[in-house]
């Protein structure tokens, strides 16, 4: 029990710390600062890949958990074992607590990478609100630049600049 308690407390570290680069994501995006948003990027891979091992090692306790009471693996969550365990309340509630920061830093991180997705984006729209505008800064005019069939050739004009030889 122990164990899962461990490997659980360490999952719960991990999101926490999965919260704090969203947070300081959204500032990163507000910035348009993509150095640091790749920076971010690669810690939450890395905490990604301490979460898989972390899943393991749970999956693997349960596994054991699951023998020792007799009950199917594929059907063990932490939830049932805690209905399980009527007859130890310390380890009933140890478990209860730690599932409700669980969820709660869960929770906590949705809300935070769907503001994140959000600014992500609106700055999407904006780039290409820029890309648009500069493109058609570019354009020749609707009725400058007709071929010799009299159909608008819509090319794009060379680099701007200040005609000296008016």
């Amino acid at each position: 029990m122990d164990n899962l308690v461990e490997v659980l407390e360490e999952e719960n570290t991990q999101y926490k710390r999965l919260v704090e680069l969203s947070k300081n994501k959204k500032e990163a995006i507000i910035k348009a600062d993509i150095a640091e948003l790749e920076e971010i990027t690669g810690m939450e891979q890395d905490i990604s890949s301490l979460l898989r091992n972390l899943d393991i090692r749970r999956d693997a306790v349960l596994k054991d958990m699951a023998d020792v009471l007799g009950k199917d693996f594929e059907e063990m969550t932490i939830t049932r074992l805690i209905g399980y365990l009527e007859q130890q309340p310390k380890e009933q509630e140890r478990l209860s607590i730690i599932r409700d920061q669980i969820l709660e830093t869960g929770n906590e991180m949705q809300a935070w990478n769907k503001r994140n997705e959000v600014l992500l984006n609106q700055a999407l729209e904006m780039v290409e609100f820029d890309l648009t505008l500069f493109k058609s800064m570019r354009q020749a005019p609707e009725t400058a630049n007709y071929n010799k069939d009299a159909y608008n050739t819509g090319d794009l004009l060379g680099g701007s600049g200040f005609d000296a030889k008016q």
